[in-house]
């Protein structure tokens, strides 16, 4: 017994030895990781708490094949901040290498020898050179036979893309997006046309889209938004009965949309939005889309009875084309997003249509010529996110369904007709992070409550014909960044303001009095404030100037009175129209002050009669015309006066030369210094021109942005929702997976 447990205890070790050695790393692969460890020593610290002596299978980025660890397979660096390349041809002596990722780093260049060495390595299937500093042009991949997934995304690679990938008989993914290549796109991505994957958005490529394009039957997703092609979509791409995405946004096509891509049954996501495209929407474009962007293109005629039917359409994007006529009465029970604003329509669907989007998160209907009420109906879609039906002819009083939509973040119902008071229901919405009813004809008081909108930001209600004080309540919007108040009827005093408030509060053309409250001193970001055209009285307060983050200030058309302060040059202050107002007079220059010697009594008189008169001008801000009419009178006026006093006579008669001299220098001064004031008050005058002009231009495009805002915020949330974008690191960890 003791002989057999000998035995056994002896295996037992052997085995356990042997274990040991299969599982070890060749002694190259470990001496290389070693080397790539000293070089990364300088350079990043992610190994940094690793043994150089320990497994390099245990370090940070390093996978090797499963159960026994003989050999490395997979290697990321990505966010490792590396930069400097010379590790990357150290790499290529990891003969089993499968994947190396290398993005999201610092890399400005790649060695030729990295190229011609990793490009011998049979089994390489993933190389990842995303979001670096790559610059230049892209090498040629000499050899990579077994290579399936190339991503060099998010750099600034530039040039032309010929033969690069030539030997490449294995690809299936190519990603070069975000870069700066340029020509013609490529007719060539690998022998075997395998390829599955092509994206080439944002690049400068140029050119039609190739025909060739379609000998790569396993296509699936095809990516050149963002680049500067020409010519029409070919019909030929019907062809590719795999393809699911098809992405030709932003650029500069034009034609008509081929009527051959509504039979592409595989297809389910269709973008060809911010181009030049005509003619009319293809029936059945939608047969088996689940996503469907046209917009801002040229389209027109009527919308197809059946476009917005389809069981799997989920979003739909026609905005800002010339579409007339009515919306068609069926919509998918599945719609998600459905935007058409920026068109000519005329008829909303009937009212029964909306109370099957239990699933609508987007509605934007803006900009059309649609009338009537809002239909009430639409309370029943209680996931919208965001309702936008500005700038229509709507009518009648707000529903008080819409209290109903509590997921709602943005209400834009602005430039309509709607009459009435603003709904309590709407004070509901505590989500509510955007509210536009402006430029309506709503009376009433603002609602004490809407306190209650916590999230909100935005809050503009100019326009209308609210009346009453503005509610001390407003004050607990601790969220708010903007509001607009102008042009109603609201009287009282200002109450205390939100003290986030940022880009702008506009309180102008209403019947506020009182002084100009020291509360606003509070809002330190505020960007904008217009309190012109109310009954405002008092001194303008010394704290105004201290509102560094100012850059426009109207207080024109009150009753203030006082002087007015000094503001730096920053800000672009409006105080005309307040008669008691009076304004400092202009700092003496040093030059000025240097120059004050013992003149004739006369002269000095002269001087300081057309100083005071140029200083009143100024002081009343007569019409410029006049006003420059009447300061080149009076300088006449003191030249002529000068030029013929006897004191000039009798000074140069009695050789006082250097007297005269003084004089006339003075005289010169204070031609200058009329030159320069008048050239100021027309600056002044040009400067206030130009504010308003931009004012104006801001407010325009204020609300342009706002809309983009909302488009993007709601495109993630679709894109969380649907799956229309996936992250890239989770892409090749899928694809590794397939290995």
């Amino acid at each position: 017994m003791r002989s057999f447990l000998h035995t056994a205890s002896k295996l037992f070790i052997f085995l356990i030895c042997l274990q040991l050695a299969s599982s070890q790393l060749p002694s190259n692969q470990v001496s290389t990781m070693t080397r790539v460890y000293e070089i990364f020593g300088n350079n990043t610290g992610v190994w940094s708490n690793f043994d150089k002596g320990s497994t390099p299978c245990s370090w940070r980025g390093v996978e090797c094949n499963s159960p026994d660890n003989s050999s490395i397979t997979k290697l990321s660096f990505s966010s490792f901040s590396i930069s400097t390349p010379e590790f990357l041809p150290i790499l290529c002596e990891i003969s089993t290498l499968e994947s190396l990722d290398a993005s999201n780093n610092h890399l400005s260049s790649i060695p030729p020898e990295f190229f011609f060495a990793c490009g011998k390595i049979s089994g390489l299937k993933l190389l990842n050179f995303s979001e670096n500093k790559l610059n230049g042009s892209l090498p040629p991949f000499t050899g990579f036979r077994t290579l399936e997934f190339l991503d060099f995304s998010y750099n600034s690679l530039e040039g032309e893309i010929s033969l690069q990938f030539d030997d490449l008989d294995s690809l299936r993914s190519l990603n070069l997006s975000h870069n700066e290549f340029s020509r013609k796109l490529p007719l060539n991505f690998g022998k075997l046309n395998f390829l599955e994957d092509l994206q080439l958005s944002f690049n400068s490529f140029t050119g039609e889209i190739p025909v060739e394009i379609t000998k790569y039957r396993n296509l699936s997703l095809i990516d050149l938004s963002f680049n500067k092609l020409l010519g029409s979509i070919p019909v030929e791409l019907s062809e590719l009965t795999r393809l699911e995405t098809l992405v030709l946004s932003v650029n500069n096509l034009s034609g008509e949309i081929p009527q051959s891509l509504s039979g592409v049954t595989s297809l389910v996501r269709f973008a060809a939005n911010q181009n030049g495209f005509s003619g009319t929407i293809p029936p059945g474009i939608t047969s088996f889309l689940g996503s469907l962007d046209l917009s801002f293109n040229k389209l027109g005629g009527r919308i197809p009875s059946d476009l917005l039917s389809r069981p799997n359409l989920q979003s739909l994007d026609l905005s800002n084309n010339n579409l007339e006529g009515s919306i068609p009465a069926n919509i998918s029970s599945t719609m998600f997003r459905l935007r058409l604003g920026g068109n000519s329509l005329d008829r909303l669907p009937p009212s029964t249509s909306f109370g099957n989007l239990q699933d609508l998160v987007y509605l934007e209907m803006d900009n059309n010529h649609l009338t009537g009420p809002i239909p009430s109906e639409l309370g029943l879609c209680r996931k919208l996110a965001l309702l936008n039906l500005a700038h229509n002819g709507f009518s009648g009083p707000l529903p008080q369904e819409l209290g109903n939509l509590t997921s709602l973040q943005v209400l834009n119902l602005q430039s309509n007709d709607f009459v009435g008071e603003i709904p309590q229901e709407i004070m509901l919405l505590n989500k509510l992070q955007r509210l536009n009813i402006s430029r309506n004809l709503l009376v009433g008081s603002i609602p004490l409550s809407i306190s209650s909108l916590k999230d909100l930001t935005n809050l503009d209600l100019q326009g209308n014909n609210l009346s009453g004080p503005i509610p001390g309540s407003i004050s607990n919007l601790t969220s708010l960044r903007e509001l607009q108040l102008g042009k109603n009827r609201l009287i009282g005093e200002v109450p205390p303001m939100p003290r986030r408030l940022q880009i702008a509060l506009n309180l102008g053309y209403n019947l506020l009095s009182g002084h100009i409250p020291d509360t606003l001193s509070r809002l330190l970001e505020l960007e904008v404030l217009d309190l012109s055209n109310n009954r405002f009285s008092g001194k303008i307060p010394d704290f105004l100037t201290g509102m560094t983050s100012l850059t426009l200030l109207v207080l024109s058309n009150n009753e203030l009175s006082g002087v007015v302060p000094t503001f730096g040059n920053h800000i672009v202050v409006e105080t005309t129209g307040n008669k008691l107002l009076a304004y400092p007079p202009p700092n003496p220059t040093p030059e000025l002050q240097r120059k004050k010697k013992p003149l004739a009594s006369d002269i000095i008189i002269a001087v300081a009669t057309a100083s005071v008169a140029i200083g009143f001008l100024i002081i009343v801000g007569i019409n410029v015309s006049t006003r420059y009419t009447i300061v080149a009178q009076t300088f006449c006026c003191l030249w002529t006066f000068v030029s013929r006093n006897p004191t000039r006579d009798y000074l140069a008669t009695s050789s006082s030369r250097e007297k005269v001299e003084e004089l006339e220098e003075a005289l010169a001064t204070a031609r200058s210094q009329v030159s320069n004031l008048e050239r100021r008050l027309h600056e002044r005058d040009e400067a206030f021109k130009k504010a308003n002009s931009n004012l104006m231009s801001a407010v325009a495009e204020k609300s342009k942005l706002e809309d983009q805002v909302d488009r993007l915020r709601f495109d993630v949330i679709e894109a969380m929702k649907v799956g229309e974008s996936r992250g890239r690191e989770a892409a090749f960890h899928e694809k590794d997976e397939e290995y």
